[in-house]
């Protein structure tokens, strides 16, 4: 059995003492293939050396939305842009997209959205989407998006909206990433959107050191525990873990084309 888990941050100082044991860990669970995801593009060139260091790890670049204040127009448009064609293990921008929770900087942060949205369909890749009590505005501006400049494809990642939020988002081609959040037991909402989403169109993540799943809630996450994630979908949908894991290895790589 394989498992790719689509959103990492493994960069992140809390691996910086036993990092090679968190990769065997991931080895040993059979998570055969990592999608790095990034906050900062200042960080990309760390996030680069691990995917060297790492065969499995593959990258993203972009600005998260609470960090859109660090936008520096052309600069940073031009940082995204050229860190993505430098690299051929870079297979999505982001992650991006809006997060209305922490932020009201809201008019940047869909600025910021939109022209990454724009690098992304310049090259082809899919964008990995953050999205956080912003569920409304954010598919306005996807569909403004689509209907303007064209289509554009990704993943809703680290996803806790509800069913109704998760079908807007379907309907406009976007795959759903589920995390540690849908092994929680009050997270009913989750589990709901989690039980109507297309087997074609699931993915599953650790968002790792975040939101570590139940039994470990409360602790780091890292990318081993990714098989709790599935082990819950295929709870939630009927359905076994060999199927799950097959399943989201398939959409994954198909997704990220690799």
């Amino acid at each position: 059995m394989q498992l790719i888990d689509t959103h990492v941050h493994v960069n992140f100082d809390l691996f910086k003492e036993d990092l090679d044991s968190v990769s065997a860990r991931w080895q040993s669970a059979g998570i055969s293939k990592l999608v790095h995801s990034c906050v900062h593009p200042d960080e990309f060139e760390s996030i680069k050396q691990l995917s060297l260091q790492f065969p499995e790890l593959y990258c993203a670049v972009g600005l998260h939305p609470l960090d859109a204040q660090k936008w520096q127009g052309e600069k940073t448009y031009q940082q995204i842009l050229k860190s993505a064609q430098s690299y051929p293990k870079v297979v999505a921008i982001g992650e991006m997209g809006l997060d209305f929770y922490k932020d009201d900087q809201q008019e940047l942060q869909k600025e910021v959205f939109w022209q990454q949205l724009t690098i992304a369909q310049l090259l082809n890749k899919p964008v990995i989407i953050h999205c956080r009590d912003a569920a409304s505005t954010l598919q306005d501006i996807l569909r403004k998006f689509i209907r303007e400049k064209g289509e554009v494809t990704g993943v809703m990642h680290c996803w806790a909206g509800n069913p109704e939020e998760t079908q807007w988002f379907l309907d406009l081609g976007m795959y759903i990433s589920f995390s540690g959040v849908v092994t929680f037991k009050n997270a009913k909402t989750v589990h709901a959107s989690a039980s109507i989403v297309p087997s074609d169109r699931l993915l599953i993540e650790t968002d790792c050191p975040f939101l570590a799943p139940t039994p470990y809630r409360g602790k780091r996450n890292e990318p081993s525990y990714v098989v709790h994630v599935a082990e819950k979908l295929a709870e939630i949908r009927g359905e076994s873990l060999e199927t799950i894991a097959e399943q989201t290895y398939d959409n994954a790589s198909r997704l990220f084309k690799i």
